[in-house]
C-alpha cells in the first residue's frame, strides 16, 4: 500500500506526479488556492485500483497523455464522498457518493473535483470488459446511481477487496471477474437486432465456442462456415479491436484456465492443451505464461 498526501499549491505537483505514477500519464490544474490531493494504491495480484481524494481540481488526458500511456484499460470509478463530474466523449456523468462510472483510459477524458472528493478507480481490462459483454457496446462515461443494486452489490465487493491483505492471485482473478459480471447490466447496451454485421459477428463467435476443441479451427473454416471471404472476416474482427487467430487462441486458453480451476480434475497437463485444441505442450505452455503471468501448472496449485 503506497500513501502520498499533498495540501495547498505547492503540493500539487507532487500530487500530479504521483497520480502519473500510479494511474497512467494525465495532465491536471487546481481550480483555486485550496487545493489538497491523496491518492493511495492497492495492487494484488490480478486487481490494481487506487484510491483518489482531490479538492479543487481538474484532471484530464489528451492526445499527448494517451500517446504516453501504455493503454488497453478501463476505470471503473466508484464514487465513496463528495461528487465528481467525469466527462468522456458526448457523456458527463455527474457522481454523489454511491455512483460509479466507466472511463475508457484509452481515450480522452476529462475529470472535476470542485468539492471534498474522494474516489476508488479500478481498472479493468479492456479484454476482461468486452469478452464478458459479448462486444457489446460499452457505455463510458454514464452515471450507474448509487442507489441502484449493482452500484451498491459492486461497490461493497470492491471496498470490502481493500481489507484483503493475503488475496492470492486466483482469488483476485475471480473477483475482478465478479465485478464486470456486477457491473455487466450498467455498462453494456446491446447492438440493434437490426445490424447485420453485428449478428454475423456473434454467428463467429458462437461457433468458436463450439467448435473451440477442433484442431481444425482456423480464419478459412471460419469464413466458409459463416459464409463471408477470409479478408472479409478479418475485416470483421479488425472493427473490433480484435485479430482471429489471436482470438481463437485466447479462447481456448481461457477454457483450459476454467478447467484447472475445478477441484478434482487430475488430467495431465499437455492432455489438457491438447483436448483444447492446443497440439504442441511446449506452445501451449508458453501461450498460457504469456496469457496469466503463470504457468499452466502453477495456476493448477494457485486453485488446489
Amino acid at each position: 500500500m503506497r500513501t502520498s498526501t499533498s495540501t495547498a499549491r505547492d503540493g500539487f505537483d507532487h500530487w500530479l506526479n504521483n497520480i502519473n505514477q500510479i494511474c497512467g500519464a494525465f495532465d491536471a490544474q487546481p481550480m483555486g488556492s485550496a487545493f489538497s490531493g491523496q491518492i493511495e494504491a492497492y495492487h494484488r495480484g490480478a486487481l490494481k485500483l487506487s484510491i483518489v481524494d482531490a479538492c479543487q481540481a481538474r484532471l484530464f488526458r489528451g492526445q499527448r497523455e494517451l500517446a504516453a500511456s501504455e493503454g488497453g484499460n478501463y476505470f471503473a470509478v466508484f464514487q465513496l464522498e463528495g461528487n465528481a463530474a467525469m466527462a468522456q466523449g458526448d457523456h458527463r456523468a455527474l457522481l454523489d457518493c454511491g455512483d460509479i462510472t466507466l472511463i475508457d483510459a484509452d481515450q480522452p477524458c476529462d475529470f472535476t473535483y470542485s468539492e471534498n472528493s474522494r474516489q476508488v478507480s479500478l481498472i479493468l481490462p479492456h479484454t476482461l470488459v468486452e469478452q464478458a459483454l459479448r462486444f457489446n457496446t460499452v457505455r463510458c462515461g454514464e452515471r450507474i446511481p448509487g442507489n441502484s443494486p449493482v452500484a451498491t452489490l459492486a461497490s461493497r465487493l470492491v471496498l470490502e477487496t481493500t481489507r484483503q491483505p493475503a488475496l492470492s492471485h486466483a482469488e483476485s482473478e475471480a473477483t475482478l471477474e465478479a465485478i464486470v459480471s456486477l457491473l455487466r447490466p450498467a455498462i453494456g447496451r446491446a447492438e440493434p437486432a437490426c445490424d447485420q454485421h453485428e449478428r454475423m459477428f456473434r454467428k463467429t463467435l458462437a461457433f468458436i465456442d463450439a467448435h473451440i476443441k477442433s484442431d481444425e479451427l482456423c480464419p478459412e473454416l471460419l469464413a466458409r462456415e459463416v459464409g463471408v471471404s477470409v479478408r472479409g472476416l478479418y475485416r470483421m474482427f479488425s472493427k473490433k479491436g480484435l485479430v482471429v487467430a489471436q482470438y481463437i487462441k485466447n479462447r481456448r486458453l481461457d477454457f483450459c484456465a476454467e478447467s484447472l480451476r475445478q477441484r478434482g480434475v487430475e488430467q495431465k497437463l499437455s492432455a489438457l492443451g491438447y483436448s483444447w485444441g492446443f497440439s504442441d505442450s511446449s506452445y501451449f505452455s508458453t501461450a498460457f505464461r504469456a496469457r496469466f503471468g503463470v504457468s499452466p501448472g502453477e495456476y493448477r496449485k494457485q486453485f488446489a
